[in-house]
């Protein structure tokens, strides 16, 4: 549907590499529009949001990609991989937990560089990793961009710019505030950003947590297998992070 018919109802298409935030743009963005989000379920033959992980461009219009600092994707990843939670994820976990080897999977912090490894070059699902994303999206012109991070920071005025360059329209102040806060962090998880629920969906909400889990054996090996998508995405100058 995604790549045959986004320009037909039209299909307002959020795409992202895991754990970057796109349930929470989607959920925006669907009241924004005023069309349904189909989440978990089968879509609907209408105007509505599909959000996914796609890697093959196709043909696919009216589309937003979100970004998000891949060292925080990774954080995510790994307790949304390893535990399971509100979202039936119970599939990934297993897998997750057949193919990576961790005798104490709660101590992350010297699991990381293993896991690292593991999801650039040793990950079953899915088979493309955040630089490979980044490859293939990275200044896409024919579509919207849009970061986690400033989404989190001005959550009404990201909304609001991604409306209006998806629609040609601008969307009301007031609503925009109202939907922000709406589906902010708070509101969704019952928790303030950083206080932290390692076994929920919603796990922390915040920016910049790799560096409470890094180690400088992990950010080396990072920067060989993702440093490149750093820099060009702007998380980073240049190499000397690894330093820090």
């Amino acid at each position: 549907m995604v790549h045959l018919f986004s320009d037909f109802f039209p299909l307002y298409v959020v795409n992202e590499y895991p754990k970057s935030g796109g349930t929470w743009l989607s959920q925006m963005l669907s009241e924004a529009l005023g069309v349904p989000f189909p989440r978990q379920r089968l879509p609907v033959l209408k105007s509505s949001i599909m959000h996914g992980h796609y890697i093959r461009p196709g043909n696919i219009s009216n589309m937003v990609i979100l970004w998000r600092d891949g060292r925080d994707v990774l954080i995510s990843q790994y307790y949304h991989s390893l535990f399971q939670n509100e979202t039936e994820n119970t599939r990934l976990v297993n897998i997750t937990q057949k193919n990576f080897n961790c005798t104490n999977c709660n101590d992350i912090v010297n699991n990381l560089y293993d896991f690292i490894d593991y999801t650039y070059n040793r990950k079953i699902t899915p088979k493309f990793s955040w630089a490979d994303f980044a490859a293939v999206w990275a200044g896409n012109p024919n579509a919207v961009h849009v970061k986690y991070e400033d989404l989190r920071r001005e959550p009404a005025s990201e909304l609001r710019r991604v409306y209006n360059e998806l629609t040609g329209k601008k969307l009301d102040y007031q609503r925009s505030v109202y939907i922000a806060e709406k589906y902010s962090f708070a509101r969704m998880s019952g928790r303030a950003p950083g206080e932290e629920n390692a076994r929920s969906f919603m796990r922390k909400g915040v920016i910049g947590d790799w560096k409470n889990y890094f180690t400088s054996e992990a950010k080396f090996l990072f920067d060989q297998v993702a440093g490149e998508s750093l820099i060009n995405l702007g998380y980073e100058r240049d190499h000397s992070w690894i330093y820090d």
